[in-house]
């Protein structure tokens, strides 16, 4: 993980003395389970640059945990924390940059007082909540930046994006008041913390937010991320901040919020748990989740004693892996694990493996391939494959002035190449219909709102055998 941390200052030098570290010289820290190295690749009187490099070791991390059984183990010992932002790069923060981050300089003690320019560059933040996310954190701190979503894998376009960030931060401040927060807000971006979080923390937080925490309008979701969603830490963080009564308030505004979220974030369990309903209707037994990520339709189809053949399918390798680990599929009795089945595809060749299955699922897939592409889905699907049930999803695009985060003209997601009105999705089934013999039905899912509709629509084809 690389945090960089730059300014133009005159002279820019006065960084050197602000961190404790002497630009000519490479220096490393020993933290618990990870080494810093503090290096500078520019320092003129213009510009200066800190490097902050955290390595962690992944063994030492996880030799502390208590893993539950053999099978779980390698789930421990690979994971992001080695690349990227986390609460350890906060600890590394507070070893490391121990008088910067106190408003300490014993050379230059006028220092820490002075506003400058500065910029930090995070080279991998992951973010739960999307770029949404960095607007609601720090913006209201004033700053500006550039942020940029990573690929899961530059080579393969077709895995789609991470959740991992690139991200540019630029304010005029004291150096001190950037190092609080990305002590307090990386944690926040991540939603977790590698050490165990008691009381002890409400007081970190309240003196690294001190000055400006109190004020800040998502003051509620950063006490309750930062003490790991921990009610009572957040409630009592937020009381000793302010008025009792009133963080009481703040706090339960928050839930109302969260509770909010949780529905819209729940759209995909609203997709998920209409397009069950209809295989489970129709008395299927065989079906092909067709880009089925992570596995949460397969997980359902499982538990369903009805589905006794089941297949997932994803061009994504990572996403199959994942859908493995969420599945247990390791794990699973021999009788389970006849049941199901999961292969890397592309959904525009034609794949025998896909024959025979009597229902096909698609949720929120179709949307993310370039229109020019889309025929050679639909001869796979309704011309080769033809299962006598086909269900999928897609994006409702008049229902995206609904979103107030989603500027005008925008998708809603970045790898989305397409998004159909109501009447064009309508438009789209009949003509599949008519090209290859079936019949469908199209439901909306989500809230119905009079004037857009709903946030997506399903379309269930079925073809008499």
């Amino acid at each position: 993980m690389l945090l960089t941390i730059s300014t133009e200052h005159y002279p820019a030098t006065d960084l050197g003395y602000l961190l404790h570290k002497h630009p000519d010289k490479v220096q490393s820290f020993l933290l618990n389970t990870a080494k810093a190295h503090v290096f500078y690749p520019e320092s003129s009187p213009h510009k200066c640059t800190a490097c902050m490099l955290l390595e962690i070791d992944s063994i030492e991390m996880v030799r502390s945990l208590q893993i539950p059984g053999k099978t779980m183990m390698l789930n421990h010992y690979v994971n992001d924390r080695p690349y990227v932002a986390s609460s350890f790069t906060s600890t590394a923060i507070a070893k490391v940059f121990s008088s910067a981050l106190n408003g300490n300089c014993k050379e230059r003690p006028e220092l820490p007082a002075i506003k400058m320019p500065l910029e930090a560059k995070i080279s991998v933040l992951p973010i739960k909540g999307g770029e949404q996310m960095i607007h609601r954190l720090f913006e209201p701190l004033g700053y500006r930046f550039e942020s940029t979503q990573l690929p899961l894998d530059e080579q393969f376009p077709l895995w789609g994006m991470s959740h991992y960030y690139s991200l540019t931060l630029r304010h005029t401040l004291r150096l001190q008041e950037l190092l609080t927060h990305l002590y307090v807000l990386l944690p926040v971006f991540d939603d977790e913390k590698h050490y165990w979080v008691d009381k002890n923390e409400i007081d970190k937080l309240l003196a690294k937010g001190q000055g400006w925490l109190d004020s800040h309008p998502e003051k509620t979701l950063i006490a309750r991320r930062y003490l790991k969603n921990i009610k009572g830490y957040a409630r009592l963080a937020l009381e000793k901040l302010r008025d009792a009564s009133e963080d009481e308030t703040a706090l339960e505004k928050e839930e109302e919020t969260s509770e909010s979220r949780q529905k819209k974030t729940s759209l995909h369990r609203q997709r998920l748990d209409a397009v069950l309903e209809q295989l489970k209707s129709f008395k299927v037994r065989s079906v092909a989740d067709l880009g089925c990520g992570e596995g949460k339709l397969l997980k359902m189809l499982l538990k369903e004693n009805q589905f006794q053949k089941i297949l997932g399918m994803d061009v994504s390798f990572a996403a199959l892996q994942k859908a493995k680990e969420n599945l247990y599929i390791d794990q699973m009795p021999p009788r389970q694990r006849e049941r199901i089945d999961l292969i890397q595809g592309a959904l525009t060749y034609r794949d025998k493996r896909l024959d025979g299955y009597e229902a096909v699922a698609m949720v929120e897939v179709i949307e993310h391939l370039d229109l020019d592409r889309l025929q050679a889905l639909e001869r796979v699907l309704f011309e080769f494959t033809q299962p006598r049930l086909i269900i999928l999803t897609t994006p409702n695009i008049e229902y995206n002035r609904k979103y107030v985060f989603l500027k005008e003209g925008k998708f809603r997601h970045d790898d989305h190449r397409f998004e159909w009105t109501r009447s064009e999705f309508e438009q789209w089934t009949q003509k599949i219909c008519e090209q290859y013999s079936y019949e469908v039905k199209i439901y909306p899912i989500g809230e119905l709102d009079a004037e857009v509709g709903a946030a997506s629509q399903m379309a269930v084809f079925k073809k008499e055998l």
